[in-house]
């Protein structure tokens, strides 16, 4: 299996992990016209971790090695991929959007999964963008290998960039119904970049996508709302796994006028039996598929778990399953923070709210 973000058996333990969003002010920027750069950035800028240690830059950082194609694509799409010296977890070809794909295929893989510590600390890097930290791990350790502790980061010159709500996510006091911290970590990336103008316009597409949907639907009383289970077919059928309250995905759930199924659950992601996933018997169910990297592989991949659904003894009896509503909307637009959170939005509104959502 390729996936987008990760490969292996590694995605579905990090899954869980990713969600954008990272504190700091926005600093106003002349554009200068070539994708939405900024002319040369207002500087110094500061950003703040999970536990509100601040890192400041005094300059656009010159070569940035980033954890995953997560927050590489983020970086792309911001205009900032030639900063891009190196990253883990490439993304598979032909899974990121659009013209982004031949970039990231560009960049240096240091790692198919997650970076040495030895290779990333001599990487060249002057910044390293983190979006697999757990607030467990923040200082090195964590279950996510053998990661460089913050003086072992400090000595190779390398400051340590956290997307906020990545590291924060399972550990969020609150549950996540909106997606402004991943407007949040778009704008921050943007001022470190220098690509400030750029993010703006990136943040004010998605709230205007959403803002279209919470004007259609977001009025529709709790009751009334059809409740939603995201199937992550990927991460194993013995045993599912299902986004909990804290996970990006219960946000687009959230705005897109339905009800997650698993909103109790508190924390990003959670393994349950299929009694619990029976108990919900939910009136429509995503069929979570990771990108293939073609449209003709990522049919077939729909196809499995759908028929997976409407076979297995378990599940066939559903509701959803009974009534065929499925949505085929991939994976990581879902419950991977980015721009395309605002886009899973109006997907899914579309097909719960036929003819209220343009």
């Amino acid at each position: 299996m390729r996936s987008r973000v990760w490969g292996g058996t590694a995605a579905v333990v990090l899954g869980g992990l990713l969600a954008a969003g990272c504190g700091g002010g926005e600093k106003k920027n002349a554009a200068d016209g070539r994708t939405g750069k900024s002319a040369a950035g207002a500087y110094p800028v500061s950003v703040t971790d999970c536990r509100g240690a601040r890192t400041t830059f005094s300059d656009a950082p010159k070569g940035i090695v980033t954890s995953n194609a997560s927050s590489l694509e983020l970086l792309l799409r911001l205009g900032a991929g030639d900063k891009v010296i190196g990253t883990g977890f490439p993304p598979g070809k032909g899974t990121l959007p659009g013209g982004l794909d031949a970039q990231g295929q560009k960049v240096k893989v240091l790692s198919r999964n997650v970076i040495p510590k030895e290779k990333l600390l001599g990487s060249g890097a002057d910044v390293y963008v983190d979006t697999f930290a757990s607030m467990g791990g923040m200082s090195g350790g964590g279950g996510m290998g053998d990661v460089p502790t913050e003086e072992e980061f400090t000595a190779a010159g390398i400051k340590h960039l956290y997307l906020k709500s990545t590291a924060c996510a399972a550990q969020g006091k609150k549950p996540v119904r909106d997606l402004s911290a991943v407007e949040a970590d778009i704008t921050s990336l943007g001022a470190v970049t220098g690509t400030s103008a750029k993010a703006k316009e990136l943040v004010a597409g998605m709230k205007e996508k959403v803002g279209a949907v919470q004007k259609a639907v977001g009025g529709t009383a709790a009751g009334k709302r059809p409740t939603y289970f995201f199937f992550d077919y990927d991460a194993g059928t013995k045993q599912p796994t299902v986004v909990c309250n804290r996970q990006v995905a219960n946000a687009v759930i959230t705005l897109a006028g339905a009800r997650n199924a698993f909103a109790d659950c508190e924390g990003d992601n959670k393994q349950v039996g299929w009694e619990d996933v029976i108990a919900k018997n939910p009136d429509w169910i995503q069929l979570g598929v990771r990108d293939r990297g073609s449209e003709a592989a990522n049919k077939k991949a729909f196809d499995e778990a759908q028929k997976w659904l409407e076979t297995n003894p378990a599940t066939k009896g559903l509701k959803a399953v009974e009534e065929g509503h499925f949505l085929r909307i991939g994976s990581e637009p879902t419950t991977i923070a980015g721009v395309q959170n605002a886009e899973t939005v109006e997907k899914i509104a579309r097909t719960l709210y036929p003819g209220k959502v343009g």
